[in-house]
């Protein structure tokens, strides 16, 4: 019987607005070759409709898993835990669905080396794993978790702008810190309706800033 193996990668670590999705993606030899020849590669290097494309065709082909995990959940875990060991978790949560011979993993700590090894000692069992950064680069099936996991984000934010952007008239941007449109977004909403829009992540120190840039306005 050929290996099976497993690539889990993450979209939306870093967002201050938006859930946290990690995706798995298990494929034998042969499915591995496919996913090479559809071009897979990291996320962010294909367009938005490509991923749409490429999504389609990876959950077609190959067994896929996600896990996503909303702001208020982030916040909560993130009382008890670092980001680093709450990814962790959420690898091994992913993994635990099927098992695989090999796990490649794309390392979301800046020491990969402590990344596999506590993801190893959480999943237990014999397995091989392998935690490298920019993995996605690497392993064609790495690339595929990656392509999934974006996708799904991608759907989730659209689906909070059409909920959102409405009651502001403003656009939500990527939901990331650096983008000016979600900290204007942020920041006129704060004005409009006195509290942080919903899905934010309000354990983020870049939410805690821009309240208090705001509540220091108010004073003068």
């Amino acid at each position: 019987m050929d290996d099976l193996i497993c690539g889990i990668d993450e979209a939306g670590r870093g967002p201050v607005i938006g859930p946290l999705v990690v995706a798995g993606v298990w494929a034998t030899p042969r499915q591995e070759s496919l996913l090479a020849e559809m071009g897979v590669r990291d996320s962010k290097k294909h367009s938005a409709r490509r991923r749409e494309e490429l999504a389609r065709l990876i959950r077609k082909h190959c067994t896929c898993q996600t896990v996503t995990v909303q702001p208020e959940d982030i916040d909560a875990l993130r009382a008890t835990m670092t980001i680093n060991q709450l990814e962790v978790h959420l690898f091994v949560r992913v993994a635990q669905s099927r098992r695989a011979d090999v796990y490649y993993l794309d390392a979301a700590s800046t020491d990969e080396e402590w990344f596999g090894s506590a993801f190893r000692e959480h999943l237990g069992g014999e397995a091989q794993v392998v935690s490298e950064h920019e993995a996605d680069d690497r392993y064609p099936v790495v690339s595929a978790a990656s392509i999934v996991a974006k996708v799904e984000r991608d759907r989730e934010l659209t689906a909070i702008a059409a909920q959102l952007e409405p009651r502001l008239d403003v656009p939500l941007g990527s939901g990331y810190p650096s983008d000016p449109r979600t900290r204007t977004f942020i920041k006129k909403w704060l004005q409009r309706y006195g509290d942080l829009p919903p899905y934010t992540r309000r354990s983020w120190n870049t939410v805690r800033t821009l309240r208090r840039e705001m509540e220091q306005k108010r004073l003068f």
